[in-house]
């Protein structure tokens, strides 16, 4: 009978992910989009993006489907998904699921993914532009 080793809870998993890539505080991903450096994916789903708001000039790609769209080998991808050295910030409400999102974008080659501090909300609080 084999050992059955711990697991890691999502906080532990959270912390070990990060390590990876840099993440990024809303005015930079702001300030990347707005002179094409970065290319901004939003994956909440349709219910916060109908109460919240979105960010003008991101891709709205819900979480399900983001590696399909984003493999710039895919079948399935969007026109953005230009290559393996595109720089993607994936947000998410709160900047938890859009650690997770980057690291699997990782997975699939695309090196320069990373994911919003604080995620949209972080955006809205630093006042930056929002529309409904």
């Amino acid at each position: 009978m084999s050992e059955k080793r711990p697991t890691a809870g999502i906080d532990e998993l959270l912390e070990q992910v990060r390590q990876g890539y840099e993440r990024v505080e809303a005015p930079e991903a702001h300030a990347a989009a707005r002179t094409g450096e970065a290319l901004l994916v939003d994956i909440r789903y349709a219910a916060l993006r109908d109460r919240d708001g979105l960010i003008p000039g991101a891709l709205v790609i819900e979480r399900n489907e983001l590696e399909w769209r984003l493999d710039p080998r895919g079948s399935h991808r969007v026109p953005e998904a230009t290559g393996h050295d595109l720089r993607v910030v994936v947000i998410c409400n709160e900047g938890y699921a859009s650690s997770l999102a980057a690291v699997s974008l990782h997975q699939l080659g695309l090196h320069r993914a990373t994911d919003l501090v604080g995620g949209f909300q972080a955006w809205r609080e630093a006042g930056l532009p929002v529309v409904s």
